[in-house]
């Protein structure tokens, strides 16, 4: 018998559709099911916490997860990915040059965001090495007429965001940190912030007015908080005042 998402501690945000808040830096994680098919949005900050989503996730849908999409390369959103044994693993396109030879960097900005530093170097040591990156956009048909896509938005909150959108009624965008509920957008010397603006118009188009937009951190929000951070981050983008990146 299969639990519910509920009963995991995950948020059924649609059908099909789930997320979950992690503790410690309020991450968020999305799956999306499909028959015989699952597909994790980000892995956690560590691979306990990875091991954990993906027990979770076989619980909820039966299988193993067999995608993998990373929204970004910091380290509380994928330092669990090596936990996901046997999934494609999918980024965005320029990215795969910080899986490769970024990983010394990774792990001293988690240990100064305050993870354990033997979690942190078994989480470095042990980072995937993504099998696809997507340049633009890539749609993905999971079985049972679930349909996602991903698509690289363009330079944000790091040089190489992705956003998963899922279409529906309503159609639900995991947007990765180029959106936060839970405090300011976080910027740091990764970030683009003259192109974060323009991200989250191409954002917005995707989801469109009535969609739910899953922040990488805080609570699911909707469009016009959406407009509201992409015009507060347009009349600031040059100023100083943003904070350090996570």
């Amino acid at each position: 018998m299969r639990l519910t998402w509920e009963e995991l501690g995950w948020e059924r945000v649609a059908p099909r559709v789930g997320r979950r808040r992690l503790p410690d830096w309020d991450c968020t994680v999305g799956l999306v099911v499909g028959e015989g098919a699952a597909l994790m949005i980000d892995a956690g900050s560590s691979l306990a916490e990875g091991a954990l989503l993906r027990r979770e996730a076989q619980a909820l849908v039966g299988h193993r997860v067999t995608l993998l999409a990373l929204t970004h390369p910091h380290f509380d959103h994928v330092f669990g990915a090596a936990a996901f044994a046997g999934a494609e693993v999918l980024v965005a396109g320029g990215s795969s040059e910080v899986y490769e030879n970024g990983r010394g960097e990774l792990c001293a900005d988690a240990v100064r965001n305050g993870l354990d530093p033997r979690a942190a170097e078994e989480a470095a040591d042990t980072l995937v090495r993504p099998r696809q990156q997507v340049r633009d956009t890539l749609n993905l048909a999971l079985a049972g007429g679930v349909e996602v896509r991903l698509v690289r938005t363009g330079e944000g909150h790091t040089a190489h965001d992705l956003v998963v959108v899922v279409p529906g009624d309503p159609a639900v965008v995991f947007c990765g940190d180029l959106v936060e509920e839970s405090g300011e957008p976080q910027a740091g010397p990764d970030a683009v912030p003259s192109r974060w603006p323009a991200a989250l118009d191409r954002l917005l188009g995707l989801g469109g007015e009535d969609a739910l937009y899953v922040p990488g951190h805080g609570a699911v929000v909707d469009a016009a908080f959406v407009r509201a951070q992409r015009d507060a981050l347009a009349a600031r983008f040059g100023a100083a005042g943003f904070g350090v990146s996570r």
